[in-house]
């Protein structure tokens, strides 16, 4: 059987689908050729990150494909439903990548609190000649211990991330639709196990008592953004937001709104509306610290699903059966 790994895996997933027996391409094909390329070089399964979309013209076009894999957590780039009712597999790798987005939140915050992002780019060019200037312009951050971290969404990722901020000496509220007691349970280096018991607060708690604010939500099923401008009207006037989940999950013009009427603070975001042409207006505020859909690109979180693809190929299509 032969797999197109259209946004590419790593080494050791290629590997790994090769020791079980597939041929796997790594070439890119774009948008518009997918669909010939698939029927003529006779396919099975198409493995995509969030690049490639798979709607209904290639579930409808493409006979032969047996197994649509999404490299990551949301599948809002395929018509899952509708492949599955064709009788395709459609899978994806929620696990693989939750430790490396959890990071980069903490990461985010970290940098944001102490204008890392700004001073980075400040000192270049300036720090030779107004290095007192930037001194004192970034001389009043703020440390995260004692901070509270909103969560919205408490799914793998949400509670590697309320992992990491407790370890950090903050206190964790968060709000999930679904979950009414979360037991989090991770290993302290040559330490051992610690557990915390963490219960659901209503969203309206989190928004008001959250001094950073963390979005894990999937795309959500009537279009509609999780944080619109009723939300932020319910936010603290210091409050960081950050954004690694959807971009369609902040109404935009709102969060434009919102930073400038000081209605919060500022805004780290990893996703956008518009990928992979966000709104200039959001990469040029200077409340907003903005980077390119990098959350799960860490090397770990790339081998882990390239790993986990190639086991669910080899179980999903029985190769060696």
């Amino acid at each position: 059987m032969k797999i197109l790994a259209n946004d590419g895996i790593s080494p050791a997933g290629e590997a790994a689908v090769k020791k079980y027996g597939f041929e796997i391409s790594t070439d890119f094909v774009a948008q518009e050729d997918l669909v010939k390329t698939i029927n003529e070089q006779g396919y099975s399964a198409l493995l995509v990150r969030s690049a490639t979309k798979v709607r209904k013209d290639i579930i409808d076009n493409c006979p032969g494909l047996k197994l649509i894999g999404r490299g990551g957590v949301g599948m809002d780039n395929i018509d899952v439903e509708y492949a599955r009712s064709k009788g395709i597999e459609v899978v994806n790798t929620p696990a693989s990548s939750s430790l490396s987005v959890a990071e980069m939140v903490m990461a985010s915050a970290f940098a944001f609190s102490r204008f890392l992002h700004q001073s980075y780019k400040d000192m270049p060019s300036t720090g030779a000649t107004e290095f007192k200037a930037l001194k004192k312009a970034y001389a009043k951050g703020t440390e995260l211990r004692g901070k509270t971290l909103g969560i919205v969404g408490m799914g793998r990722i949400g509670q590697a991330l309320a992992t990491y901020a407790l370890g950090c000496g903050m206190e964790v509220v968060y709000f999930d639709r679904s979950k009414e007691s979360i037991d989090l349970t991770w290993n302290i280096f040559n330490h051992g196990d610690v557990t915390v018991t963490l219960k659901r607060s209503s969203l309206n708690d989190v928004l008001s008592s959250a001094d950073y604010l963390s979005l894990h939500v999937p795309a959500q099923a009537d279009g509609k953004a999780v944080l619109g401008a009723d939300e932020f009207a319910k936010m603290k006037s210091n409050l960081i937001l950050i954004n690694t989940a959807r971009g369609n999950s902040i109404d935009e013009k709102a969060l434009l709104n919102a930073l400038d009427n000081n209605t919060i603070k500022g805004v780290i975001l990893d996703v956008f509306e518009n990928e992979p042409t966000p709104n200039p207006a959001l990469l040029s505020h200077p409340k907003i610290a903005s980077t390119p859909h990098i959350g799960a690109a860490t090397l770990e979180a790339q081998e882990r699903i390239g790993l986990e693809l190639a086991d669910l190929l080899n179980e999903k299509l029985s190769v060696n059966a």
